[in-house]
């Protein structure tokens, strides 16, 4: 395996990196005011962002504040251009290294990961668990109470200072990260920044290697601040939970969600990244088909109906399909 290794900070602040990330960061982006305006001298402000990183001139911006429905309401918080230039190099100097680091089943916000592949994970771990069916099992299922917003600073940086050697590459981190602060608490990430998604992963995967190396679970996985084990012994699953809490809240400042914390029998249908899960098949789950069904009528386009049918191609959801294609056929039509 390749020897991965943290770029020296004045090649994460170069300009050859700094206009790769200006590059990845404007896509999708191409027409939003502030990147036009940023675009129009982009050398000139290119070569001023390096000027000022290598001089150590550089200070972080504040965030411009917005919410979302996406499906429940979220607040948002947008950098500067040139803010999120530099997040965009950090994450490109970072994550390959890290990477390495994760456990295998960590699926957000990671390449060749995400919802599909955790959820095709989960299945592929009941039928094991389950020796194909022969045992009943038993699942638990935790959220991490308002993980973005209690990620302490301090924390943070000590688990990344364990890694990451530089003082210049860690005093840059550094002020990413206490750049956002709103109750003068020093905690919480914003949802907007690029690498809010790294830290949180860096973050949580201390829990991760508590579950895995020290509790012994082996079918653990987690998706952000969800995570599922199963288990044959469900008593042993109950167990866990006040093992996990103390872990969260000795180690990491955070505590586990009273109300969205649960053991329950695989077989009757776990909820988990917005499908019911069974041993055969899996079905969307309500509150998630009743959204998909209001953002239609909101906006009945190709482009959003033929995004639901992608969607649906990943579980057992065939009339739902045909509800749709007749939906399409009648109100989207190009």
């Amino acid at each position: 395996m390749p020897k991965y290794e943290i770029p020296f900070f004045a090649e994460i602040i170069s300009l050859d990196n700094l206009f790769a990330s200006w590059n990845e960061f404007r896509q999708d982006k191409k027409t939003k005011t502030d990147v036009v305006l940023f675009s129009a001298n982009l050398i000139a402000n290119l070569l001023k962002l390096e000027q000022e990183l290598k001089t150590g001139l550089y200070r972080h911006g504040q965030y411009y504040h917005f919410k979302i429905s996406d499906p429940k309401p979220r607040d948002i918080h947008k950098a500067l251009v040139k803010d999120r230039v530099v997040h965009h190099a950090l994450y490109r100097a970072l994550y390959p290294y890290f990477e390495r680091l994760f456990i295998f089943d960590s699926y957000s916000c990671r390449l060749k990961k995400g919802t599909h592949r955790a959820i095709g994970r989960l299945a592929k771990f009941a039928g094991q668990c389950s020796q194909n069916q022969t045992l009943a099992i038993s699942v638990l299922k935790g959220d991490i109470k308002k993980c973005f917003a209690s990620i302490d600073h301090q924390t943070l940086k000590a688990i990344l200072a364990r890694q990451v050697k530089d003082p210049e590459t860690m005093n840059l981190l550094s002020m990413v990260i206490d750049s956002f602060s709103p109750n003068e608490e020093k905690v919480g990430l914003p949802l907007g920044n690029l690498t809010s998604q790294l830290f949180v992963n860096v973050y949580l995967n201390e829990l991760d290697r508590f579950v895995k190396h020290q509790l012994k679970e082996k079918y653990y996985l987690r998706y952000t601040d969800d995570f599922v084990i199963l288990s044959s012994d469900q008593e042993r699953l109950k167990n866990l939970i006040p093992q996990i809490n103390l872990f969260l809240a000795n180690n990491l400042k955070l505590t586990l969600h009273p109300t969205k914390v649960l053991v329950k029998t695989f077989s009757s249908g776990i909820d988990f990244l917005g499908w019911v899960h069974f041993f055969n098949h899996r079905v969307l789950r309500t509150v998630t088909k009743k959204r998909m069904f209001a953002k239609i009528k909101e906006q009945p386009t190709p482009a959003i109906i033929n995004s639901y049918l992608g969607l649906l191609k990943h579980g057992h959801a065939f009339k739902l399909q045909e509800r749709i294609r007749k939906l399409k056929n009648v109100d989207a039509s190009p």
